[in-house]
């Protein structure tokens, strides 16, 4: 299959989003850690999917906002927040990341993980980080994590395009746009927006990259 007749992420994650929030109950450690010590008036989640990571801004900003161009992933988002009780300092705003529906200079704080890898174009995934440039204050720091080519299930070296299975609960497979970054070509394209590396690392076979402006 051509990677790229996928589907676009929107329908692909509308399609999946009630069993794929199932399996996303927990956020990262690599973002609790990233958020140990961190504080901020406003923070915001790009590509927030179910919310579980706008969860965890919340005990760090006063103020979060979750992203997602899936309207069920959405929906699935607000159900959360409402249950655990932080949808008073939780929104959800329907967007894309590269294009983001937020101010610039808006937030001091922000993650967007496993989010830029299913964006179909390299020009799409550099002009994301440059809107997350946009909407961070001058001095705000977010992370940015990347599925690479170091995961053990990839035997490359160069960064890709692909497709990954997704399995409802009744067998049919949905299959998902990914570009698999090299990290040196995520560097590469980091290099090329307007973010300023402050950490880079790689994982569990993805790219951990604490950036500010």
């Amino acid at each position: 299959m051509d990677p790229h007749s996928a589907g676009d992420p929107r329908s692909t994650y509308d399609r999946i989003a009630a069993h794929f929030s199932k399996t996303r109950e927990y956020a990262w450690p690599e973002v609790e850690s990233f958020l140990d010590g961190r504080t901020a008036t406003r923070a915001l989640d790009i590509g927030c999917g179910n919310g579980r990571h706008v969860e965890s801004l919340t005990e760090h900003a006063a103020a979060v906002v979750g992203v997602d161009l899936s309207r069920e992933l959405l929906r699935e988002a607000v159900d959360r927040a409402r249950e655990r009780e932080y949808a008073d300092v939780a929104s959800f705003v329907h967007g894309d990341a590269a294009s983001l529906p937020i101010a610039s200079d808006a937030v001091e704080l922000a993650v967007y993980v496993a989010t830029v890898h299913h964006l179909p174009s390299r020009e799409a995934r550099i002009r994301s980080l440059d809107e997350l440039a946009r909407v961070l204050t001058p001095g705000g720091t977010a992370l940015v994590s990347t599925w690479s080519t170091a995961h053990d299930r990839f035997d490359r070296d160069e960064g890709f395009d692909t497709t990954v299975d997704w399995t409802l609960p009744g067998g049919e497979t949905v299959p998902r746009y990914y570009h698999i970054y090299s990290p040196a070509e995520f560097e590469t394209d980091l290099g090329e927006s307007a973010l300023e590396v402050v950490r880079f690392e790689v994982s569990s076979g993805n790219c951990y990259v604490t950036v500010t402006v």
